[in-house]
């Protein structure tokens, strides 16, 4: 029988492998003189980085994750969460953070670029994983457990906010639910909505096309030619490709009519071309890819290794759900990625680590040999 960190193996690289074909069609120009072929598809930018995160995801695999439980290597959570805030603030540096449609998000570090908020949101996972064992015993009080830890989500969340309200609202969302599970009062973690609500208020009034993206979402038909074009033009790729789509590299909204092909709305394309099949493909990877991390989560014990494992699940989830929403129109315009699908380096890499990472908590349970856990047993016990 497969092992849950075989299957894992398998999974992503189905998932690299299908990311790398459609962001190589999507990106299909008209009249590009090197053409599509075999060649340009394994040199490609995206099948190097696809690689890269294959490699990334065996070194989670291999990685001691019983060194990182507490007391051990406290200094690498705590370290990576500095880490993080101090690159959240230096992106906002002119001349070190690079700005994309917009929005500074990204960090050149000579020809390799890569997203703050990529690392700041996985770094905050691992870090509530450690925290929530490592102050197991007080996490239920206000002041000495609740209270550090929602203040740096906020914080973490408040930074990626500024250029990035999406990724933040996941980052929060993440990091709130993790400090439930992981024993803070529920009560608690609903005392900083109000003040989040506020927050998230103050952030569309400050940029008109937050507010414009609202609207579109809200009727796009009011502006197709405006603010409603991009939502229009994803669910006119995904009507367009039927059941059986329009095969692979001839799908027609690439060809400027649809932006952001390749990374948000990558999977509208894969829709336009693969038809209902491709979309069933998809759902089908993502919900495999949640059934075995599911199962990973169950058969562990340790305290740390369940919250980290739900962290990981749940990032991946949210991120997935909120992008699939996005493309259908179910939800307003968000720049956040498909995950290990839409094209990316950064997400790719980290992410395919965590997941690796899935696969080393499944390595240590089978280790030591315990009885799987009921699914309602509290994730910090």
């Amino acid at each position: 029988m497969i092992r849950p960190g075989q299957a894992l193996l398998l999974i992503v690289t189905g998932l690299l492998v299908l990311g790398v074909i459609a962001v190589h069609s999507a990106g299909l120009t008209v009249g590009r003189a090197d053409g599509a072929t075999l060649t340009n598809l394994v040199f490609h930018r995206t099948t190097l980085l696809a690689a890269l995160a294959l490699l990334a995801l065996v070194a989670g695999m291999l990685t001691p994750i019983d060194r990182l439980a507490p007391p051990r290597l406290h200094w690498l959570p705590i370290g990576l969460i500095v880490l993080s805030l101090v690159l959240l603030v230096i992106v906002q540096v002119p001349g070190i953070g690079r700005e994309v449609h917009g929005a500074r998000r990204w960090i050149d570090v000579g020809p390799i670029g890569f997203q703050p908020s990529e690392v700041a949101k996985w770094s905050l996972v691992l870090f509530m994983g450690w925290y929530l064992v490592a102050r197991s015993s007080s996490i239920g009080e206000f002041r000495r457990g609740f209270l550090p830890a929602a203040a740096i989500i906020f914080i973490i969340g408040g930074l990626i906010g500024i250029e990035d309200l999406g990724t933040a609202l996941v980052v929060v969302l993440v990091g709130m639910l993790m400090l439930i599970a992981g024993g803070s009062r529920l009560w608690h973690a609903l005392l900083p909505v109000p003040v989040a609500a506020v927050g998230i208020v103050a952030a569309l009034f400050a940029s008109p096309y937050r507010l414009d993206r609202l609207r579109a979402f809200l009727d796009p038909y009011a502006d197709p030619q405006g603010i409603g074009y991009h939502v229009l033009q994803s669910m006119s790729a995904i009507s367009g490709g039927g059941l059986a789509g329009r095969g692979l590299g001839n799908g027609i909204q690439k060809f400027g009519y649809l932006p952001e092909d390749t990374t948000d709305f990558l999977f509208a394309i894969i829709c336009e071309e693969l038809g209902l099949m491709g979309c069933l493909l998809v759902m089908a990877l993502y919900l495999a890819l949640f059934l075995v991390g599911l199962r990973i989560l169950r058969n562990t014990t340790q305290a740390f290794h369940r919250l980290l494992a739900f962290g990981i699940l749940l990032t991946i989830a949210v991120q997935a759900l909120v992008n699939l929403a996005v493309v259908t129109g179910l939800a307003p315009t968000k720049g956040i990625a498909l995950p290990l699908l839409s094209s990316g380096g950064t997400g790719w890499i980290l992410m395919a680590f965590s997941i690796g990472l899935l696969a080393a908590i499944d390595r240590s349970a089978r280790s030591t040999d315990h009885t799987p856990l009921p699914l309602a047993t509290p994730l910090a016990a």
